[in-house]
């Protein structure tokens, strides 16, 4: 099949049935450090452009890096987290290029000397059976220290990329910013779950990183990106083993920040690869862009390799080497690994796959474990982080935790809500002023006049009223029709400006009405 804006490419399962995929995965992490890897520039993500910069993150001439500590010590503890041998010395090196937003026309990076290397990540997928869970190791090839580079903005035309742009604008204030560059040994035997597992290990080493407290590992931010590397094998004739097949023509799609869109760039990349084999052409090795409103990868330069950066070792800069100490007590403050972490909590508080699912997509499992700490239900944790809060941030582009609300906040108001001084939609009322910065849950709900109308009395009249004036719908609950009372619950709610304790009044009108 073709689409009108890109290449002709084959169905997945013609492409599977034909080819083998294998994949390499490189991934891009920033780190959260307050100054920038080789100089004491901030790191504060959206500063005013060109606000964060200094003669050292700029090239200027003279100017000398120092390594950032800090940057070291996270670059070990993720390699110890990624099971990677550490390195007892290491160098940096120049890595030369030339592209506006590289400053020095190099990038100061580490080449055949990475500070970790060998390691392994365990990745759980849905089993094919559909029951259960089965687990894909990916073999990590190493885990080197590098700096980030500027952001280029190609003003004009319909892309944002800089063809049939007017002009361009360059921000320095990323160039320097601290990068671990985490890379995959080639994935093989993953076969038609190929892309299903790309996505499975960028999100669980996500989990990992924002877990080890190094990175904010925001996707949408640019401080997680994936670089999806493709091949396609042909099959395996009668008798042969697949892995004596040579490898095919790699393509790599940058900067892949999403999920989906890791899961999505793989799958296209696969079809397009395949048709091209198919018609007896080759596949170009070249970087790709990929474009989330169309689903496609289109053409960016062909690929370099290590050879065209003239790598060579970085004069400026004594080598790494960290005491094995040093290393022994990194390995003390790794967490406890999150797949593990999350069966236990999911187990701790009774949810179901689908609901632990949830949270963890909602990026609450922390969040709700602090909640509980403070007193909330895990169910009222879970309904409020991963139902309003996160509804809210799908709406706004944000993160749960953005909008000033703490766990001791949601675990206040699950306790009003618990304690029937609150029904959910005043709760809901509590946690806008919340939001809006008007106090507590229980400030704001004092300010408010919110409280549940706990006069019986009040609450049966107003009962008595609703079912005299709706005599159709209280005959369909006398009937049996019994989800008919909520429309008369919500007249009595109506009735008493929303303070009326829905359960209990449908406790009367059912009672009323000689519903048991």
């Amino acid at each position: 099949m073709t689409t009108a804006t890109t290449e002709p490419v084959l169905s997945y399962d013609e492409a599977l049935e034909k080819f083998d995929p294998v994949m390499g995965l490189e991934v891009h992490v920033e780190l959260n450090t307050k100054t920038k890897m080789f100089c004491g520039c901030a790191t504060e993500f959206g500063a005013e452009p060109n606000s964060q910069v200094c003669p050292v993150c700029l090239g200027l001439p003279g100017a000398l890096p120092v390594v950032n500590e800090k940057a070291v010590e996270s670059a070990i503890r993720i390699g110890l987290a990624l099971n990677c041998e550490i390195a007892e010395w290491c160098r940096f090196a120049r890595k030369n290029y030339f592209y506006p937003d590289m400053p020095k026309n190099f990038q100061t990076s580490q080449y055949d000397e990475p500070i970790a290397f060998n390691g392994w990540l365990d990745v759980e997928i849905p089993a094919a059976s559909g029951d259960g869970t089965e687990v894909f190791r990916v073999e990590i090839e190493r885990a080197h220290m590098e700096e980030d580079t500027g952001k280029s903005l190609h003003v004009g035309g319909s892309t944002g990329r800089i063809h049939g742009a007017e002009y361009s604008l360059v921000d320095y204030n990323r160039a320097g910013i601290p990068l671990i560059e985490i890379v995959t040994k080639p994935l093989r035997g993953a076969g038609e779950r190929a892309p299903e597992v790309a996505k499975a290990y960028v999100a669980t080493l996500r989990d990992l990183l924002r877990a080890l407290h190094v990175s904010d590992v925001r996707m949408e931010q640019g401080s997680l990106r994936c670089d999806a590397n493709v091949s396609l094998r042909v099959k395996a004739a009668d008798g042969q083993a697949q892995d004596d097949v040579p490898l095919g023509t790699r393509t790599e799609t940058k900067n892949v920040n999403s999920l989906r869109s890791v899961e999505r760039a793989v799958r296209y990349e696969i079809c397009r690869q395949a048709a091209i084999l198919e018609r007896g052409d080759k596949v170009t090795q070249e970087t790709r862009h990929w474009h989330e409103d169309t689903g496609v990868t289109t053409s960016g330069r062909e690929k370099s390799d290590a050879e065209d950066y003239r790598y060579f070792p970085e004069p400026d800069l004594v080598p790494v080497a960290p005491p094995r100490e040093t290393v022994d007590e990194l390995r003390t403050t790794l967490p406890e690994p999150p797949a593990q972490r999350r069966k236990r909590l999911q187990a701790d508080w009774g949810y179901s796959d689908l609901e632990m699912r949830d949270v963890v997509n909602a990026g609450a499992v922390e969040l709700i474990e602090l909640s509980v700490e403070a007193g909330a239900t895990p169910a009222g944790a879970r309904k409020w982080w991963t139902g309003e809060l996160a509804r809210r941030a799908n709406a706004e582009g944000k993160g749960v935790d953005e909008f000033g609300v703490t766990p001791e906040h949601v675990a206040e108001l699950d306790r009003m809500v618990k304690d029937g001084r609150l029904n959910d939609s005043m709760a809901r009322q509590v946690l806008d002023g919340v939001i809006a910065g008007e106090g507590s849950p229980v400030e704001v709900a004092d300010a408010r006049g919110l409280e549940l109308v706990q006069d019986d009395d009040a609450l049966e009249a107003a009962v008595e009223k609703v079912i005299a004036t709706n005599p159709d719908v209280a005959e369909k609950v006398r009937g049996g029709k019994v989800q008919a009372a909520g429309a008369l619950i919500g007249q009595v709610m109506k009735e008493m400006k929303g303070q009326a304790d829905a359960g209990k009044a449908r406790q009367i009108i059912l009672a009323r009405l000689g519903v048991g």
